[in-house]
């Protein structure tokens, strides 16, 4: 039915009204979503990244090679953190000159040490590499890659990384009590269900941690230690010693799945764990690395095929539940050593978080060739 001239007005001045109302309490209730977040902001500090880069100077003697070798001279990148007696250490991922592309070199593990979080002093030679240990088999000739590290309240400090025989790249756990002397004890779904996982290609694994008296810590979920795993979609295992895991299954012996990719989003190609999640009073927050897929099936905002960060908030009851997800990314590839080097695409590959000196330090990647650092710092308004 036509309304009158004077109707429609009123009809006009009705709906512009209602506008005014709701838009402030639109704009209230997505602050409120984003509240929810047990993180804030990350802000890259002016002047400082990148703070890791390659060094072809340092060499050490490699027991695969049974030489001299330029252990760190073309990338350094995917870094872990953690915190002990007052330092910040980092151990990060790098690769020398040997080979041609992504996959094809050799990659050792470095450490390196801070008193502030921004610069770096960093040891001569890798401690995680490819030696002539009873890893050979997993590990030769690939490497160690993209560490994530946590650390018991007992003070054992577990890593879970890649090991990397360029045939199928699998979670390996290390421990150490001084971030220098590492025991690998090999695939961490080796002996799961029947070693149904031992041949299948597994990588990103992040360990719930929750923060204890200042000090993020392994915690404990109805009596297990629980980690999330993947590269492509997120799955979980969990573990009764951090040595041997078992991931978790559907009531059709598949992959229990948390998240996956989502056409239209950042993170449509995949979603690949980050640093090691956190549990806090307003659930598990996991922080997770999301690729881009090409047009048409990505988010035309950001370049096809670029890694940018997200997060992904769980019930700290129910490990799988989630209760928010990031639509867009909170960390993307802007400078220009995230856009360059060995992933031009683009690239912000988050693995270390930690809680230092009142503030948050997630470090990461770029551009699979440098390592940068954000801080979120709960005090700044």
């Amino acid at each position: 039915m036509l309304l009158p001239a004077i109707g429609k007005k009123r009809v006009w001045l009705l709906g512009l009204l209602l506008l005014i109302v709701v838009l402030p309490a639109w704009s209230q209730s997505t602050a409120t979503k984003n509240s929810q977040w047990p993180l804030g902001n990350f802000i890259r500090p002016p002047h400082v990244n990148p703070v890791i880069a390659p060094d072809s100077i340092t060499r050490f003697w490699c027991p695969m090679n049974e030489k001299q070798v330029d252990w760190e001279s073309n990338d350094t990148f995917n870094p872990a953190a953690i915190a002990k007696d007052g330092t910040l250490y980092v151990l990060y991922r790098a690769e020398d000159k040997y080979g041609i592309g992504i996959g094809f070199r050799t990659s050792r593990i470095g450490l390196a040490a801070s008193k502030d979080g921004l610069t770096f002093t960093r040891r001569p030679a890798p401690v995680l590499y490819p030696d002539k240990d009873a890893q050979k088999e997993m590990e030769w000739p690939g490497g160690c890659e993209d560490p994530r590290i946590a650390v018991t309240e007992e003070g054992t400090y577990v890593v879970l990384y890649t090991q990397w025989n360029r045939k199928v790249p699998r979670i390996g756990v290390a421990t150490s009590r001084d971030l220098i002397n590492w025991t690998k004890h090999g695939p961490a779904f080796k002996k799961a269900h029947g070693g149904k996982f031992f041949n299948t290609p597994t990588k990103s694994a992040s360990i719930i941690t929750t923060l204890k008296n200042g000090k993020l810590v392994i915690a404990k979920i109805h009596g297990k230690y629980h980690l999330y795993w993947g590269e492509y979609k997120v799955s979980m295992a969990t573990s009764t010693d951090l040595i041997n895991w078992e991931p978790v299954l559907d009531e059709k012996g598949n992959l229990k799945t948390v998240i996956a990719p989502r056409k239209g989003y950042f993170d449509s190609d995949l979603t690949e764990c980050g640093p090691p999640a956190l549990l806090t009073d307003k659930g598990i927050l996991l922080l997770y690395n999301g690729k881009n897929s090409k047009e048409g099936n990505g988010d035309p905002r950001y370049t096809p095929k670029s890694y940018c960060a997200g997060r992904v908030l769980m019930d700290a009851n129910d490990p799988f539940k989630v209760i928010a997800r990031d639509d867009q990314p909170f960390l993307v590839p802007s400078e220009s050593f995230e856009k360059s080097g060995q992933y031009p695409a683009g690239t912000v590959f988050i693995e270390g978080l930690v809680y230092f000196n009142n503030k948050w330090f997630l470090y990461y990647g770029c551009a699979d060739s440098r390592v940068a650092v954000a801080v979120y710092d709960p005090a700044a308004k």
